[in-house]
């Protein structure tokens, strides 16, 4: 009886272990099992996903190849940004009562010509801002608004194209202000001749070693006009669906020393529902003949963001 009491312990000890065994068995060989249907799958998918692909490039050939010349194509896109505030007697402020209005507003339109030998790109920026601040209680403060961002630019591009990528350009571009007697004072007029390359449909770069910027002004500093090089960049990409990007750099390179060199670089980021969204605009500009004229010895980097509401409009 004794003997037959530990068999029947012993037994029950070890027999947990053999199932749990057989059941980590079992379990490593769905384990096994799974895993290669998932690898097949896999290649499967993979596969898939280079035909969709492929798919997807014949049928953009062949509206291309259906698409007559010419091609054009429009639009309008911006941001407009409105903060309003105002305090009466709020004591914790060093100035209690204020009023504080701040507008800006960027705008670009374009229009673009696509033939089968040629191209003729072209578009007009405006970027504008005013503030106003008013000190109630401080009867010589003003309530006017003043001019806070101030900036107008057109450009024209024509290429004629030795291959779908590359092409002979000619470029001219116009910057200058609007607001406060601006207009022209300074204003920048770059003609040029050189190459254009379009290594994917969203990246235009356009090099031209033979430009020359003409300056005008009216006020007592000598702005100086030069011949020099131009290089723009244009870049357009939707990161994901409703999140756009534009960047754009324009940069003129003088050969008659850095002084006379410019440039300005704007990127545009906006999100959008239908043509409507939330866009924010940042542009940063170098130019050392402004800080001359403007009585800045150090030529600071001209900086401008703008964040509000977005719209584009477009057509084909």
């Amino acid at each position: 009886m004794k003997r037959f009491l530990i068999m029947a312990l012993a037994t029950l000890f070890f027999l947990p272990a053999g199932i749990n065994a057989q059941t980590t068995e079992e379990l490593q060989a769905e384990k096994a099992a799974k895993s290669a249907q998932l690898d097949s799958l896999e290649k499967e998918f993979k596969a898939l996903e280079k035909q969709v692909n492929q798919l997807q490039s014949d049928v953009a050939n062949l509206t291309d190849q259906l698409t007559p010349y010419p091609r054009w194509k429009k639009g309008l896109l911006g941001n407009v940004g409105l903060n309003i505030s105002n305090f009466d007697s709020w004591l914790p402020k060093d100035q209690p009562s204020t009023s504080a209005i701040n507008i800006g507003l960027t705008s670009t339109a374009f229009i673009n010509g696509d033939w089968e030998n040629a191209f003729w790109r072209n578009s007009a920026n405006l970027t504008l801002g005013w503030l106003k601040f008013d000190n109630k209680d401080n009867p010589d403060d003003t309530d006017e608004f003043q001019v806070a961002a101030d900036a107008f630019n057109v450009v024209s591009l024509y290429g004629y194209k030795l291959s779908p990528k590359l092409a002979i350009s000619t470029l001219g571009e116009y910057r200058t202000s609007v607001l406060d007697g601006k207009l022209n004072n300074p204003g920048y007029l770059d003609l040029g001749v050189g190459a254009t390359w379009t290594p994917v449909t969203d990246l235009v770069v356009v090099v031209h070693p033979l430009n020359y910027n003409f300056v005008f002004a009216d006020d007592e500093f000598n702005f100086e006009s030069s011949l020099g090089a131009k290089v723009v960049a244009d870049y357009t990409k939707t990161i994901v669906k409703g999140f756009n990007w534009k960047s754009n750099l324009s940069a003129f390179l003088s050969y008659e020393g850095q002084d006379l060199s410019n440039y300005t670089w704007v990127n545009t980021f906006s999100t959008a529902y239908k043509g409507v969204g939330i866009g924010l605009d940042i542009g940063l500009r170098n130019n050392k003949q402004e800080a001359l004229a403007a009585g800045r010895e150090d030529n600071p980097l001209q900086t401008y963001w703008i964040l509000g509401l977005s719209y584009a409009i477009s057509s084909n």
